[in-house]
């Protein structure tokens, strides 16, 4: 078992410097596990935090590979069972990074058992787990209880920064959205039939895996709802290898597009793909509005595009913004100017976020609610996809 990594100690008095302790229980230890270790392990020792997070107990199923995980990350103690983490009193908050399947049942388990909960993305794998784990983080709230879902590319400080220029109204009223999210890992037919490409345990193929990231990313720029689709969906390669042998079906999207149109007027176009050769992580977004325009690449991530439409045509055209200076998100307590972050600091923000809320007893944001709403655009697409693209309202 590790050892504990914390300067509080056993995880139940304040740390040198005065802190109460945050202790953090979380469930799986893959590649999410290691991403949030990574945001909860650092977030302290880059940001003044109110409460100091305590890597109190990491839980997986095999009891070999989650301490060999502990030790890696820094947790202080190992748990087989969800069930015997959340009973745990040096546990305040349980991390959820197991597939979807799991979601609903352990969130709702901790909520119950007092918890404040971090659930990976999608919510859930379907809109009923959805609504039940929403209305089950609103009556926890009346208790002191945060629920937050971790879409952490909100946290991208070029992302955050482009939220900002859109509430001070630098584009003025939207009319476009277009987003893509690209990825090339199952090009390869040969590539193994693993827990994502079944529906039972991922909900959906590239649709909840990456079109979630993109409808939460656009719902929030764009400070609206998307009020109905029209989707296409495919699957590409039915059959994939089987880890003992032999095929086993594919029952899940590989790729998926579609339109929507949001409540405040604005047309938009989606795309979620697996099967983009060349494409990494190309999660790219803009916005066209009618003062102006911002574009996003996830693979410049310390970029922003933005084009001013109210200066003079002969000087008009996107300008490069690199987004690393102390007054755009986040970066006040990182590097000096031009010294860009990745992608594991939107967890360490996230985890920055999330510390703030339950130390101020206010809502955290992205919250189940933002989950569900996520979860019924997704539902839609389904729905739209199985009726050949009928256009298909959100009923909210």
């Amino acid at each position: 078992m590790a050892e504990p990594q914390s300067s509080a100690g056993d995880g139940t008095r304040p740390g040198p410097q005065g802190k109460p302790p945050l202790r953090i229980g979380m469930v799986g230890y893959a590649f999410m596990g290691a991403a949030h270790s990574q945001g909860w392990r650092t977030a302290g020792r880059v940001f003044e935090l109110p409460r100091e997070p305590v890597l109190s107990v990491l839980c997986g199923r095999d009891a070999d590979a989650v301490r060999t995980a502990a030790e890696r990350h820094g947790w202080a103690a190992t748990e087989t069972d969800w069930r015997a983490l959340i009973a745990r009193d040096d546990v305040d908050l349980v991390d959820i990074c197991t597939p979807g399947d799991s979601h609903a049942e352990i969130a709702l388990a901790a909520l119950a058992a007092g918890k404040h909960v971090l659930c990976e993305k999608p919510l859930a794998n379907t809109v009923e787990e959805a609504e039940a784990m929403a209305e089950a983080a609103e009556t926890a709230y009346a208790h002191g209880q945060l629920a937050m879902v971790g879409f952490n590319y909100r946290r991208v400080p070029a992302i955050a920064l482009a939220r900002r220029m859109i509430t001070e109204g630098r584009l003025g009223t939207l009319r476009h959205v277009r987003v893509s999210y690209l990825q090339d890992w199952l090009v390869d037919p040969e590539f193994p039939l693993t827990w994502r490409l079944r529906k039972e345990a991922a909900g959906s193929g590239a649709l909840g895996d990456l079109g979630a990231h993109v409808i939460d990313v656009a719902q929030y720029l764009a400070g609206a709802r998307l009020a109905g689709v029209s989707a296409l969906t495919e699957t590409f390669v039915r059959r994939r290898p089987l880890p003992e042998g032999g095929l086993g079906p594919v029952t899940v999207d590989d790729a998926a597009v579609f339109t929507g149109r949001f409540a405040s007027g604005a047309l938009a176009s989606f795309e979620a793909t697996r099967y983009a050769t060349g494409r990494k992580n190309a999660l790219r977004i803009e916005l066209n509005g009618e003062r102006g325009s911002l574009a996003f690449d996830l693979e410049r991530l310390n970029e922003l595009s933005f084009h001013d439409g109210t200066e003079p045509g002969a000087h008009a055209g996107f300008r490069r913004i690199l987004v690393t200076e102390p007054d755009h998100p986040y970066l006040d307590a990182w590097w000096p100017p031009g010294h860009g972050l990745g992608y594991e600091h939107t967890f360490v923000h996230q985890a920055r976020d999330l510390v703030h809320a339950i130390a101020e007893g206010r809502r955290a944001v992205p919250s189940f609610a933002d989950g569900l709403e996520v979860q019924r655009v997704l539902a839609a697409v389904e729905e739209s996809a199985a009726k050949n693209s009928v256009y298909t309202p959100i009923v909210f």
